[in-house]
């Protein structure tokens, strides 16, 4: 760090040298008269418009100025680094300034065609200025301005950064608002908006109650993703290299009724709210062996844990029943498929969950996945099962160097699961059940970290389930995240929230229902599940996993996320009285501690 302070003093020193000769001094005089600030949005007053985080917010305490300033928090692998490319004149001066606060944070500019340059503090407590200069190369035409604190330490702001120089040969002003929003298509979980076109704009961002979903070249796009019946807000800015326009006027659109339960997935039939509980069928352990007749009709859907394959790469899966030696009370398959049927005659959901903490499944080639469907539709037959669900834990899923864009996935274990439930999902049709149970780890961490990253170094199964979600949105009938064995996960308020109460739980959902820029990039956001899709997993007690939390925390939870009442210190995006439910492991530790989840979700639900 020194090394930079030291390099920022000669060039100040050579500056003021350059700038002592006469002639010189009359031409940066008469330059001057034309220099502008070039920097686009650097009050942040409209959000990260013009800015790419990695990991980055606005807020509106504290700031230097105005109502806006960014907020950034550095990790372990990353500095949290904001940036932008603004257009220059060739050999021309330039003054990078800005306000900032925190420890180590930095200012600089790339890509000058000279000597690159930043500067830094070490602690500012409120907010200082940092100032550099540079001049442009011979054939320069862009510059990339940026901010960044240190890796590990914690949250800077920053405010009014400018860079005030000439303007570039390029479009020096934002195009105008867009007119003529209105809506087209209209469904249970989307809709269509057309505009007209804006003369100067290079794309169009789209805003769904304020928050920016979507960006597109076009005049058009369809918003998903949306909660059946829900009344929404829409706006369009147009954009180009100088920036983004002012909103255009709200267009709002309400959903329509989806009949019951949502669109796809095959939850038409499920209750307004289900219990899901996992039933430990090929194993036992201190919690015992619970036959399927006896698991009391609150839970509406089973997870039948689990079907595991015959090695990790070969994607064949075989679902062995507890064997008697194990499970001496252990019922005879004609039993079970009996019990099957019992549950599935009573309104319930039964079906075969895939992985588990010991079921590593990678899907690395096609044979893979073709045996992977055939081996799941040979268990779902057998036994007359309803669907699948796919808890794939540790090195099952990960995302190989390069692939970054959640939307248009590239990684072969990744692309070859999409395509295998896509087969299921054909070849059993609207009914069939198909749930997930990722972790914390594969899901909400990819609101800071995406595979490996941009530039590599980090853990590359970070939001790898974010890719599958997406691909199967459409289909998918629940998403219960396991809210549990989690490390700290940061939450869409940008600060990070631990496991051990309801603040937890409600700031891992509101992710999952409001949606979320991965990686922090305003750019690639990761759109709302709809609230019917979305169920809270939780352990039964303290035997099944860390994590537990007491009924009265559970109470609070779904206050917050289905009424707005109740809530701690994190502060929704919404609510969502549509939310699915709970999930829990298991349906045999909630046995073992008297049913205490099951009775918990029965009062609350009724």
């Amino acid at each position: 760090m020194e090394r930079t302070r030291r390099r920022r003093s000669v060039l100040a020193a050579l500056t003021a040298t350059v700038l002592a000769v006469p002639g010189i001094t009359a031409l940066s005089s008469a330059a001057r008269a034309a220099d502008a600030d070039v920097a686009v949005n650097g009050g942040f007053e409209s959000g990260l418009t013009g800015w790419t985080c990695t990991a980055g917010t606005t807020v509106n305490s504290p700031v230097h100025s105005g109502s806006s300033a960014l907020q950034a928090t550095p990790a372990g692998g990353d500095n949290a680094q904001c940036a932008q490319t603004v257009t220059v004149q060739p050999g021309a001066q330039y003054t990078l300034s800005g306000y900032v606060r925190g420890s180590y944070v930095y200012l600089g500019a790339s890509g000058t065609g000279t000597t690159d340059v930043s500067t830094w503090t070490q602690s500012a407590p409120d907010w200082q200025k940092l100032s550099t200069t540079f001049r442009t190369g011979a054939a320069t035409t862009k510059v990339t301005i940026y901010t960044h604190g240190w890796y590990g330490t914690g949250a800077y702001q920053a405010d009014d950064i400018t860079l005030v120089g000439p303007g570039g040969s390029g479009t020096t002003q934002p195009p105008a608002a867009p007119a003529g929003l209105k809506t087209t298509t209209v469904t249970s979980s989307s809709v269509g908006l057309s505009w007209s076109a804006v003369t100067g704009a290079t794309g169009y961002a789209v805003y769904r109650d304020g928050v920016k979903v979507q960006t597109v070249t076009g005049t058009s796009a369809t918003v998903s993703g949306l909660a059946a019946a829900t009344a929404y807000g829409f706006q369009v800015t147009a954009v180009n290299e100088a920036g983004e326009s002012a909103k255009s006027a709200v267009v709002t659109a309400t959903t329509s009724p989806s009949g019951g339960g949502g669109g796809g997935g095959g939850s038409s039939d499920l209750p307004a709210h289900a219990l899901v509980g996992y039933l430990h069928a090929s194993f036992a352990n201190g919690a015992g062996y619970t036959r399927l007749a006896d698991v009391p009709d609150s839970w509406d859907v089973i997870d039948l844990a689990f079907g595991e394959p015959t090695s990790v790469t070969s994607g064949d899966i075989r679902f062995n029943r507890c064997p008697v030696t194990e499970c001496p009370n252990v019922e005879s398959d004609a039993e079970f498929k009996a019990a099957v049927k019992a549950k599935q005659a009573a309104g319930k959901k039964v079906l075969i969950s895939i992985g588990g903490q010991n079921g590593q499944v990678q899907l690395t080639t096609t044979a893979a996945r073709d045996t992977f469907v055939s081996s799941v539709s040979n268990i779902i037959d057998t036994y007359g099962l309803d669907g699948l669900d796919i808890d794939f834990e540790g090195h099952s899923l990960s995302l190989n160097t390069g692939d970054t864009d959640f939307k248009n996935p590239t990684t072969p274990v990744i692309v070859n699961l999409i395509s295998a439930l896509k087969t299921l999902k054909a070849k059993y049709g609207a009914k069939f059940v198909l749930t997930m149970a990722p972790e914390t780890f594969f899901v909400q961490n990819g609101y800071q970290y995406y595979g490996s990253g941009k530039w590599g170094g980090q853990d590359p199964r970070c939001g790898a389930y974010l890719p599958v979600i997406h691909a199967l949105r459409d289909d998918l009938t629940l998403l219960h995240v396991q809210d549990y064995n989690s490390g700290s996960i940061m939450g869409l308020d940008n600060q990070y929230h631990s496991m051990g109460g309801a603040d937890f739980h409600i700031a891992m959902t509101d992710m999952l229902l409001t949606g979320f820029p991965v990686a922090g990039d305003q750019n690639n956001v990761f759109p709302p599940l709809r609230p019917d899709q979305v169920a809270i997993g939780m352990p039964a007690s303290t035997n099944a996993g860390n994590g537990y939390v007491s009924p009265a925390e559970v109470t609070k939870t779904l206050d917050c996320l289905t009424k707005k009442t109740n809530c701690g210190s994190y502060t929704t995006h919404g609510t969502w009285p549509a939310l699915r439910g709970l999930m829990t492991w298991s349906v045999n530790w909630d046995r073992y501690a008297n049913w205490e989840f099951m009775k918990n979700f029965d009062a609350y639900f009724g």
